[in-house]
């Protein structure tokens, strides 16, 4: 059985409401987003037995933060039609009194493949990437860094940190886990996906709190793979005004397929 956390957690999801959301994945006092996303996609393929290559989109709002502990993943399927299936996911976590709030929603849209003369594959990258190993692991840094990045290999190939007075907000890199998962999913994939900082940040000269409020995703290919395998991201900051950042993402394999499309709306506080 494996041991890795991720594998753990999701497995869990899997198997019941009951979960505990793994230590050392924080970002500030909150669990980072991809963990929690995996996790409620984990209920929602458990809930209705459907295959994972089915899914088409998914939509997350962060409520509050997930904290690591004791939480509750459900799922409820609002309508199950013959092709399309809309599910509905759910963290539930008590603060410090016992009183359990939402922290999360998930809305997960699958849908089945039919005969259709409409036929338009996404576009490959269409471009050589850099080397893996040319570029530098962002480091974990305790106290400065978010938690999660001890867990994750990033490797950023344009762009800048945050707060680092960017041009732009666009990045683009490497990413892939540390430490392999023996178990590899579209959860494990929708975890990683969400582990960059937000873009628009980088162009900040000072450091201010930013969260994510909105998450959606469409997947345009079925995801293969293993958990030692390399993803290329990349991002562009759309817009950025009234506190609020709104950014466009692809990622592809590392041999240039495209397989997610990610857009957030981001929260800056200053």
């Amino acid at each position: 059985m494996s041991e890795h956390p991720l594998d753990v957690l999701f497995t869990a999801a899997r198997d019941g409401e009951s979960v505990v959301v793994p230590p050392g994945w924080g970002q500030g006092r909150a669990t980072f987003g991809g963990v929690v996303a995996g996790a409620m996609l984990s209920r929602v393929l458990a809930a209705v037995d459907l295959p994972e290559q089915d899914v088409r989109a998914m939509t997350i709002n962060f409520v509050g933060p997930v904290e690591a502990g004791d939480a509750r993943v459900t799922a409820e399927v609002l309508r199950q039609g013959k092709s399309a299936t809309q599910v509905e996911a759910r963290v539930m976590q008590a603060d410090a009194s016992g009183v359990e709030s939402v922290r999360a929603v998930a809305l997960v849209t699958i849908g089945a493949a039919r005969p259709s003369s409409l036929s338009l594959a996404a576009s490959p990258l269409g471009k050589d990437l850099p080397e893996h190993d040319s570029l530098t692991p962002i480091p974990y840094i305790e106290g400065v860094t978010p938690e999660f990045i001890a867990r994750l290999d990033m490797r950023l190939a344009k762009g800048h940190g945050p707060f680092s007075g960017g041009a732009d907000g666009d990045m683009h890199g490497y990413m892939s886990f540390r430490e392999p998962t023996d178990d590899f999913g579209l959860a494990h994939l929708v975890a990683l996906v969400d582990c960059w900082p937000p873009a628009a940040g980088q162009m900040l000269t000072k450091v201010v709190p930013m969260s994510t409020m909105t998450w959606t995703m469409d997947f345009v290919a079925p995801v293969t793979g293993t958990g030692a395998d390399r993803w290329w991201y990349e991002v562009t900051t759309d817009a950025a005004h009234d506190g609020y950042g709104h950014t466009a993402a692809r990622v592809y394999t590392a041999s240039g397929d495209p397989v997610v499309i990610s857009c957030q709306t981001v929260a800056v506080f200053g």
